[in-house]
């Protein structure tokens, strides 16, 4: 090899060494924007185990509840697994689903998601906002954690906790322990 030669293989090295950590800057900041995004919409809440009961299992965090709430009239809902587990998470999904569903509260399949699911609101997100959700759901450790439903109104849970919202009067007639 010549000189010139080794001299343009190095800057050639550099200059794509350069692109690729700017790209992962770019990827982390993305991250760091959907974590953040996250956090503060309270999506751990309804989605981490022990979170509505107030013992959010941070080992399983965001890794689906265990706590179902009752919409009565449509059933129980739980929050679903949001990490990149292959069977019971969203790692079969891809960014442009996630989005989608943040958006639009329909999963890849067409299945509506709860109707508490602020989505509504997410659908005036900016494209940038939701594809750091996303990209901050994708980067989580997958946690293998199946959500119990959701429910159709007649059927009953077989375990867990169940969040029922009732008038005063519904929860005065209830017995006394």
């Amino acid at each position: 090899m010549h000189r010139s030669d080794s001299v343009l293989a190095a800057y050639t090295a550099l200059a794509l060494s350069i692109a690729v950590a700017g790209q992962a800057r770019a990827d982390d900041a993305a991250v760091l924007r959907g974590k953040y995004l996250v956090t503060i919409t309270g999506c751990s809440d309804c989605h981490t185990p022990g979170a509505l009961i107030g013992q959010p299992d941070m080992a399983r965090y965001l890794g689906g509840s265990d706590t179902g709430f009752v919409i009565p009239g449509a059933g129980i809902y739980y929050g679903e697994n949001l990490t990149p587990d292959k069977d019971t998470g969203l790692g079969g999904w891809s960014s442009e689903q996630i989005v989608a569903a943040l958006r639009t509260g329909k999963t890849p399949e067409g299945r509506t998601l709860s109707p508490v699911m602020p989505y509504p609101a997410f659908a005036n997100m900016p494209d940038a906002d939701a594809q750091a959700i996303a990209a901050f759901l994708k980067s989580l450790p997958a946690v293998k954690n199946k959500a119990a439903g959701p429910l159709n109104a007649t059927e009953k849970p077989a375990t867990g906790f169940i969040s029922i919202v009732m008038s005063a009067d519904q929860y005065n007639a209830l017995p006394a322990k």
